[in-house]
């Protein structure tokens, strides 16, 4: 299973949707989220027909968080600029990790 990783410290355990029926797919039909989502590639989500908040990294292409959101249920997010991945997890997640603008991800094996 590969980990979110940042600064050699491991975030959660990581789902990664890189077909386009996985990332259509994404959360939808989930009660929770154990760990996160990483969706590639991707610009944008929505939270439509999902049942509970999450936090939204948009990522370049080199996995550095540009913008982070939190998203409420049924919502449509905009496209970022430059954004290549999205990193999904429930919300509040990110304050939890001290995840923010800027910092670099990894993906581990």
């Amino acid at each position: 299973m590969p980990w979110l990783v940042w600064e050699d410290r491991v975030l959660a355990s990581l789902e990664v949707a890189e077909t386009p029926t996985a990332r259509r797919r994404g959360l939808l039909r989930r009660d929770a989220l154990d760990g996160a989502l990483l969706l590639r590639p991707a610009n944008s989500v929505h939270t439509l027909g999902m049942r509970f908040a999450i936090d939204v990294a948009h990522l370049d292409g080199g996995l550095c968080v540009l913008r982070t959101v939190t998203m409420r249920p049924w919502r449509v997010g905009r496209p970022v600029a430059g954004a290549r991945a999205v990193v999904e997890a429930e919300a509040g997640s990110f304050a939890r990790w001290g995840l923010s603008v800027g910092d670099r991800l990894e993906v581990r094996a």
